[in-house]
Formats: C-alpha cells, structure tokens, sequence
C-alpha cells in the first residue's frame, strides 16, 4: 500500500459565498464569526434571503480538513480523506472540487441518498467569515467509513473539530485517533472554529484525549478552550495537551511551539477580501512542509505565504497552479 503524508477524516460539505454588511447579522438575528449548525429549512429561507439580496460570490467544495488535504494534495503530497457525500447534484460537485492529484477517498461511484451538506459563507467588509451550516448526510460520518490499513500508512492522521457536534462523526474520530497512536502514526487536530471550544467543549476534550502531537488552532479559539484571556497563559495550557501547537494571529502572523522553543511566523502583509479557508490553508501547507522534511520554521513561513495568499481572494481555496506558484515564491525567498 502506498505510504501517505496526512490521514484525514471531517464533514464534507459544498460552500455558497456572500458578501453582506455587518447589519445583516443584526437583522436576521447571526451571531458573526461563529459557524451555526441550522437545519434544512433555515437554510433554504436564508438562501433565499440571500439569493434576493445579494449575489453569491462563489460556490465551491468545503469542509475544514477537506480544505487542509485539498491544499497538501495540490502542493504534492499524498493524503487520504474520509468524509461522506450524497448521490446528488451536490455530492457530484463536491467530488469534483477535489480534484484527483495525490488525494484519495473512501467515497465510491455508488454513494448513499440524501443531502450532501451546505454551509453559507456571509463574508463582510472586514473579511470575516460567519458560516450557517446544514450536515445533511455528512453528519452520519462514522467508524465503517475509515480505512485503518491506509491510516497506518500516514506520517500524520488529522482531524477536525467540526466532528464533535455528531455523535457518529465523534466517535470516528476518536476511533481513528485511537487507531494512528496504536500504529505510531502522529496525531494532528484543528479546533476548526470558536463555536466548537464554546458550545461543545467536552467533546472536544473527548477527541483531545491524552494529547495530540500537533494542534492548531488561532488565538480566539486557544483562549475560549484555555479559559485564559492573557495569550501567554493560554499558550501554556494548550501545552499542557499537546507536544507541538501552531496558532495562528491573523494580521499578527502565528506562533509556533516545536516541543522545545516557541517561534514566532511573520505575516504577509496582503489586502483580506475573505478569511474563509485561511486555518485551513494553514494547517495543510504546514502539514506539506513537515511531511517533506521542512523545520517547523519553514513550514511557518510556506503556511503563512500560502494562508495570505488564500484571504486575498474569495474561496476557501486556491486553482491548482497556485500552489506551485507559491512554493516557487517560498524556495525563492529562501536562496536569495
């Protein structure tokens, strides 16, 4: 069996972009930043809203970990992703945006009926992303769906926050989890978004276990899960539950902690036009650059250039060619 960089399991889901105003958020009664889990039918009459108003942006394939594997895949490294589409006009979509370089899946051409799930992505003028989300099917991700002999294969399994907020989707994770610590494959795990520290705290302590050997997250979310509110200590807790962390500040950059020694990542001065898909960008640029032998230095700066370029356009994620472009800008800035 072919050996991979990075296992992943998350919730697959196509995303349909917006660009509202901040009072939007008011009238309808969203709480900004945060991602919403809403059934079918809040979404389609919030679609509809939308639809009305404004125009979408952009539809394109999502989910957090999918973005992540989306990105490692495209810059050349080999990821396997477990997830779960309908057999709809959607899931037929979704598979396509993944592409078929150096990506594999448990889906098959025979997938189950339903709805595959849909976030909207309201962007507002500050290029902060605020995402309503509907599961559909990718809710009832579960432990069938892994391949546990191409786990072991992995340098990495990585796995989503989003996972917490379904009993299967947890369970899978934790099983997988499980599974990469008995093969001595390392364990990453993204908090994924604020709502998932707040509201479903415990279940992600559940995923956290023991300790991962790498999380990411960005500050807001290491300080709701700290309970601290100086980012010093905050840093230290996460510490406390995982070896190596990466935390993303936005404008301010990243701090990195490589077991040993905090490094601090410089940011890319860029115009943000939407911030949704930059931790994912992140996290899977980062993941590229360890899995290829990079030092957590570099493979903070590949993740920084890769995650400014991501913002500075609508998407949560980049053509193809762009992820070569950016990696010949990064080897570049390294020989001059």
């Amino acid at each position: 069996m072919t050996k991979l960089d990075v296992y992943g399991i998350g919730n697959a889901l196509v995303d349909k972009e917006f660009e509202v105003e901040d009072a939007f958020f008011a009238e309808a009664g969203i709480q900004k930043g945060f991602m919403t889990l809403i059934d079918e039918t809040q979404q389609e009459q919030l679609l509809s809203l939308l639809n009305r108003r404004y125009q979408m942006k952009k539809r394109a394939g999502g989910g957090s970990a999918a973005n992540s594997l989306y990105a490692l895949s495209q810059f050349g490294g080999k990821a396997f992703y477990t997830c779960k589409v309908a057999n709809d006009e959607s899931g037929d979509f979704y598979v396509a945006e993944l592409g078929t370089q150096n990506i594999q899946t448990n889906l098959s051409a025979e997938r189950e009926d339903g709805h595959t799930g849909r976030c909207i992505v309201m962007v507002t003028p500050d290029a902060e992303r605020t995402m309503l989300t509907h599961l559909g099917i990718s809710q009832y991700v579960a432990t069938e769906d892994l391949n546990l002999p191409a786990a072991a294969t992995a340098q990495y399994v990585y796995i989503e926050g989003y996972l917490v907020t379904s009993e299967s989707a947890r369970l899978a994770g934790i099983k997988l989890k499980q599974h990469a610590e008995s093969s001595k494959v390392k364990t990453a795990l993204t908090f994924s978004d604020p709502a998932m520290v707040e509201y479903f705290c415990d279940g992600v302590n559940e995923l956290i276990g023991s300790g991962v050997d790498l999380l990411f997250c960005n500050e807001k979310e290491a300080k709701i899960w700290s309970g601290e509110q100086d980012f010093d200590a905050a840093c230290k807790k996460i510490g406390s539950v995982a070896k190596q962390f990466a935390i993303t500040r936005g404008a301010h950059g990243a701090l990195l902690f490589d077991g040993s020694d905090f490094i601090e990542i410089a940011p890319h001065k860029v115009i943000a036009v939407d911030t949704n898909g930059a931790g994912d960008m992140f996290s899977g640029a980062f993941m590229f650059g360890l899995t290829q032998g990079m030092s957590f230095k570099d493979a903070g700066d590949l993740a920084s250039l890769a995650s400014a370029t991501v913002v500075s356009e609508f998407g949560p994620r980049l053509a193809p060619d762009r992820h070569q472009e950016i990696l010949a800008k990064f080897y570049a800035s390294r020989s001059a």
